[in-house]
């Protein structure tokens, strides 16, 4: 891992490269990702380092593309 910067998140489980943390349904799902959308990716630009509770690091930048692919999705 990086060093932490004004620039760095620490996002847990509830943003990960590729979508946003497991819940359990379909409410909690709406919930969460409009809480990631509102609370990280419309506060914080591209070049944002996230790191996840787990698993590898990603930049805003690389996961901004994809939210509406996770929303539609699901998960």
């Amino acid at each position: 891992m990086g060093r932490i910067t004004s620039a760095s998140r620490l996002s847990g489980d509830s943003l990960f490269p590729g979508g946003v943390g497991k819940t359990w349904s379909s409410e909690d799902f709406a919930t969460l990702i409009d809480e990631v959308e509102t609370k990280i990716f419309s506060r914080f630009p591209d070049d944002t380092w996230v790191y996840p509770g787990h698993g590898h690091d990603t930049t805003l930048g690389v996961e901004r593309p994809h939210l509406s692919e996770w929303r539609e999705r699901g998960w």
